[in-house]
Formats: structure tokens, sequence, C-alpha cells
């Protein structure tokens, strides 16, 4: 859920018997973080401009926070589209520290939005997952005209974010509220998402989650079900910060309901490292791209019950 990678992360990405652009690659992220910039403005700034056509700044409500970012693929569609929640422990995050996940999605004919959401405190639950639903329902709404696949919109979030869009996927009633129906979603993809994570020991979470009647209603493993879409859950062994056993134990439950759910585990990875091996100096540590990328594209059919 922490939005900044570990010095242990940060000297992970530089394996014995790694290449040379690797090493450098890595020296460059540890540099920036002991400069005080923050990895994701480095691999922000690693992205090649034009690599993917941009909107920025579009409203898709009434509050200054209630923005996205939509990146197309040069070329023309209709392509999927990804809708991805950044993380940030619900407390933390811009749009605009995200444009290398637009561009590589882009690069393998994805467009993607990228919306911000109110945070903590003034966006505590369910706020920030209200917001959440209104960007869904607005882009999905509007796939069409965009030059998207409607019948391609999928989900998709890292941390905090992953567990916005799991929550959005799987409770029906998120996305009802906003005027959209969840069958139009193909799938949902979480990366190194809280699932399952009851009971709230950090006092910090316990303050984001404290309007909640009924703690229950925090969880997306509490409403997996036969009509939920396909769910892709990745993970790193090494993450500590949200342990791969949230993402086990959501697939099984899915699995249980008559819902399809994938696990993939990427050895070696922690919390941070499953969302930088999207960005190009980074994609050697893992698949993340390519099973996201494969996901979008052609997700899994799955009957719908409701």
């Amino acid at each position: 859920m922490a939005r900044s990678a570990s010095s242990a992360e940060t000297a992970g990405m530089a394996m014995p018997g790694a290449m040379p652009g690797r090493r450098r690659a890595a020296a460059l992220l540890g540099t920036a973080l002991l400069g005080g910039c923050t990895p994701l403005g480095l691999l922000d700034a690693m992205v090649p401009r034009g690599s993917a056509q941009a909107d920025t700044g579009i409203a898709y409500g009434a509050h200054p926070r209630q923005r996205l970012d939509l990146y197309r693929p040069a070329g023309g569609g209709p392509w999927p589209l990804v809708v991805w929640f950044y993380g940030g422990a619900w407390r933390s995050g811009d749009r605009g520290d995200y444009r290398f996940v637009a561009a590589a999605l882009a690069g393998h004919g994805i467009a993607t939005a990228i919306p911000d959401y109110r945070l903590y405190p003034e966006g505590a639950f369910p706020t920030f997952l209200e917001d959440a639903a209104e960007a869904t329902a607005w882009a999905g709404t509007r796939a069409a005209a965009l030059g998207a696949d409607p019948a391609r919109v999928v989900l998709a979030g890292h941390s905090a974010g992953a567990h916005i869009a799991l929550l959005l996927a799987l409770d029906a009633r998120r996305l009802a509220r906003a005027g959209w129906d969840r069958r139009g979603l193909a799938g949902a993809i979480g990366l190194a998402g809280p699932y399952d994570f009851l009971p709230l020991r950090d006092p910090a979470v316990q303050a984001v989650f404290a309007a909640a009647d009924d703690l229950r209603e925090t969880q997306p493993i509490a409403f997996a079900d036969a009509g939920a879409p396909p769910l892709l859950l990745l993970t790193g062994t090494d993450d500590t910060t949200v342990g791969p056993g949230n993402s086990d134990r959501l697939a099984a439950r899915a699995r249980a309901a008559g819902g399809s759910a994938e696990v993939r585990r990427y050895p070696g990875l922690a919390h941070i490292g499953v969302l930088t091996a999207l960005a190009p100096p980074f994609r050697w540590r893992a698949p993340v791209l390519a099973d996201m990328a494969a996901f979008a594209a052609a997700p899994p059919p799955l009957p719908r019950a409701g």
C-alpha cells in the first residue's frame, strides 16, 4: 500500500550477474531516492514523448480531484481499455505519476484511463470508492466514443489501487450506484493488492475505514461470486507490505463461488517491484506487463449470473 520503494527493494534491482544496463537503471533509481525524487517520477521521465496520445485533465465529476488522463495507442482502435487506479495507502497519489503505466500498455495496443480520486482524510471510505466508481462509469459508458472496445473494459490497480479495482469488480452495488452495470466489465487485474486484511491493525488504515458500518464491506473477498468478471491477481513472493496470501485467498474464494481467478507469483519481487516491472528498465525482472496485456486483450470468458 506504500507508494515509495524501500531501500531493500531498490537494492534488489541490482542483481548479481545482471547486465550493465540493468545495473545502471537500478543505480539511477537509487540515486533518485537519495536525492529526494520519487522512483515513479524517474520512471515517468524515462517514457518517450509521443508514446501514446494523451488527453489530460478530463472531468468525470465536479470535484477538483475528479479528473482523469486518457492515453490511447497510435493507430486505429478499437482497443481494450484499462481503467488504472494507483496506490498510496488511500492517502497519496497523483495520476500524473503513472504515465509509464499507460505508455507500457499503449505499446501493446491498450488504451488507459488514469483517474485521480479523493484521498484521506477528505476521501475516507467510501468516498474514494465512490469516485473510482464514477470514473469507471464515465469511461465504460464512453468506451466506443473514445475508440475503445466496450466489450474489453478492464479495471486494474496496484496496492490500494488494486483494492479499489477489485472491490468495484466484486461488489456490484458500487458501479450500479454510479449508473453502470458491472456486467460491462471484461475483467479486473490486481497488482500486490490487499483483498482480505481484517482485522485492521495499522492505526493509519483503521482511520481510512473508520466510517464503515461493517468492516466486511471494505473487503473484496467478501463479495466474490459467480457473476464477477474474471480476475488476474499478480503478486511478488517477497512482498512483506501486502502479503501474497491476499491474492491466494481471494482467488480461492472466487473459484469456490463459481468465478474465474488466476494468481501469478513473481519470484524475488517485493511490493513496489511488481509495479516497477512495468517500466522498460525493469521488465526483465518479471513478465508483469506481458501478463497484464494478454489478459486485457483477451480476458477469459465467464458466464454471468448477475
